[in-house]
């Protein structure tokens, strides 16, 4: 909620389609969707610091620093040939394996290189409970670049690793490695459209590319077999990855910071979403407090009387309610503020509803757009879709109380010249034609 990103083809949507209580939209600094995941129990900082030693990338990165002591190094900062085959007979290193291990201990500093020599850095050992799970944190992005350039040997292993870990991460208690093989397989098609025979192909090698990969990633550090059989993260890789995720602008709290929500009232909940201080992760942990009735009329009130930023955050907690809440909701059709919202609802989940017409969506596009002039943080813009002008010409018509600041908010923020234009001639005609009503 704390991004106020100007997702218009989100509106589009809702004009086009019988759509769902609208949530506000978020999107990752990267310009991709941010996702929400469940929340986490984290090992204290001092047991991972204890760890990271242990990992053995690390170990073998700290045993190549040690044994490279002060050596030349070639121009493109890596060890001699001699050397390197030397460093993987003497530390049993293997070859396929051995730069990975120089590039994590050069980037990390247990090695540093200057005027064509290396020498020996800090070892995680002297380190701070800090410095280390941040040296933990470098090893770790290290790893993960190297899937550009082919770390686990399998193109489409690494094209798909990042999801891949972040699938693991979402399930505490582990992934069958064949349902990871199916997902990254759907992945593939969906992303490349490679062909039946490729597929073909690509199924009856993957499984052993996997286990492969896996092998790599519990080498470093990253993932391990649980009890059944499964793979689930290490604690140092829940860690790891966390930090990845919070990076790429995807909402991935701890339990901790969850939990500090679950006791709010309703209004406090949403106005802690409206503020930004909480995200769409706070509210599994409230509804599983409250029963969905009790949960969706308390919702729905603050809503009837409320801001459009306020809908908008009640709308992304509803969406979260199934049936169980069908009454609350249903006594909402009756309110005018919320009435497009409760059909809308009611509608996508098989229930009967009242039909909305196209001014109806048009009115919950207006109502999307104002809940941006609520919500903390600046407002982005994304890009328009092409109907936008279209839609811009009929807000004036559907008696929004926040049309005209809406348009304002257009011509300000938009950065087309032609929806500009078109939002300052809609709020003249807005204008006009409150204070014909007035009159």
């Amino acid at each position: 909620m704390a991004n106020n990103v100007f997702d218009l083809a989100e509106l589009r949507k809702l004009i086009d389609e019988q759509a769902a209580v609208p949530r506000q939209p978020e999107k990752a600094p990267a310009d991709h969707e941010a996702l929400t995941f469940p929340p986490v129990v984290l090992a204290a900082d001092a047991e991972l610091a204890r760890m990271v030693p242990t990992v053995p990338l690390v170990a073998d990165a700290v045993r190549l620093a040690n044994w490279t002591g002060t050596r030349p190094v070639t121009a493109e900062g890596l060890l001699p040939a001699a050397d390197a085959e030397a460093a993987v007979k003497e530390l049993s290193v293997p070859a396929s394996r051995l730069r990975l291990v120089w590039i994590v201990a050069v980037n990390t500093g247990l090695l540093q290189i200057l005027r064509g020599s290396a020498s020996r850095g800090p070892l995680p050992a002297q380190l701070t409970v800090e410095a280390t799970l941040e040296f933990w944190d470098g090893v770790v992005m290290d790893v993960l670049d190297r899937a550009d350039e082919g770390l686990t040997g399998s193109a489409v292993v690494d094209g798909h690793l990042a999801e891949m870990l972040a699938t693991i991460y979402s399930v505490r208690s582990g992934v069958a490695i064949a349902n990871l093989a199916r997902g990254i397989l759907q992945s593939h098609e969906v992303a490349c459209a490679p062909g039946t025979p490729m597929m073909r192909r690509l199924a009856a090698s993957l499984p052993s590319e996997l286990l492969e990969a896996l092998s790599l990633l519990t080498y470093c550090g990253l993932v391990e077999q649980t009890a059944s059989g499964r793979t689930a993260l290490t604690p140092l890789g829940v860690w790891a990855i966390r930090r990845d995720l919070l990076r790429e602008g995807h909402d991935a709290p701890t339990a901790a910071e969850v939990q500090v929500f679950a006791d709010l009232s309703a209004a406090e909940l949403v106005e802690a979403l409206v503020r930004g201080t909480a995200t769409q992760s706070a509210v599994a942990g409230w509804l599983e407090r409250r029963a969905p009735e009790e949960a969706a009329a308390d919702l729905v009130g603050i809503a009837a009387s409320g801001t459009a930023g306020q809908r908008g955050a009640v709308g992304a907690i509803l969406e979260e309610l199934g049936p169980e809440a069908e009454a609350p909701v249903r006594e909402a059709l009756d309110l005018p503020l919320m009435r497009r919202y409760a059909a809308s609802w009611l509608h996508i989940r098989d229930l009967e509803a009242p039909t909305l017409s196209p001014d109806d969506h048009t009115w919950i596009a207006v109502d999307s757009l104002a809940a941006l002039m609520y919500l903390s943080g600046p407002l982005d813009t994304a890009e328009p879709p092409e109907d936008l002008i279209k839609l811009v010409d009929e807000m004036p018509a559907v008696g929004h109380p926040d049309t005209v600041a809406v348009l304002d908010m257009l011509a300000n923020a938009h950065d087309d010249q032609a929806v500009i234009k078109a939002a300052r001639k809609a709020a003249m005609k807005a204008r006009s034609l409150a204070h014909t009503k007035l009159g």
